[in-house]
């Protein structure tokens, strides 16, 4: 069984003991956390109903909330001026584990 959750502005595909990254959310390390379901599969039987899916629910537990992405490096360069910018950034993420579709 396995379902399409809406997590950090992104969709995810989630299985029960699978663990993902997200945009940061605001809970802490240990803290659950609740998805938004948007499509359920379980063997052949194929969930997609808005009604249906409102009964169901993808919970998830805090493994690290201080995670970062890779490195971005970002350079800008205008020709025959001497202007030259270098820049990084790493986005802020948190990783969870899914413990329970139901």
């Amino acid at each position: 069984m396995y379902a399409i959750v809406k997590a950090g502005g992104h969709q995810e595909k989630v299985e029960v003991g699978d663990q993902i990254t997200v945009n940061r959310l605001a809970a802490r390390k240990g803290e659950s956390v609740e998805f938004p379901v948007a499509l359920v599969v379980d063997g052949p039987k194929v969930t997609m109903a808005a009604k249906d899916l409102a009964k169901i629910s993808v919970k998830g537990e805090v493994v690290d909330d201080e995670a970062k992405g890779p490195k971005i490096n970002i350079q800008k360069f205008k020709n025959k001026t001497g202007v030259a910018r270098r820049k990084g950034h790493r986005q802020k993420q948190t990783v969870v584990k899914i413990t329970a579709i139901a």
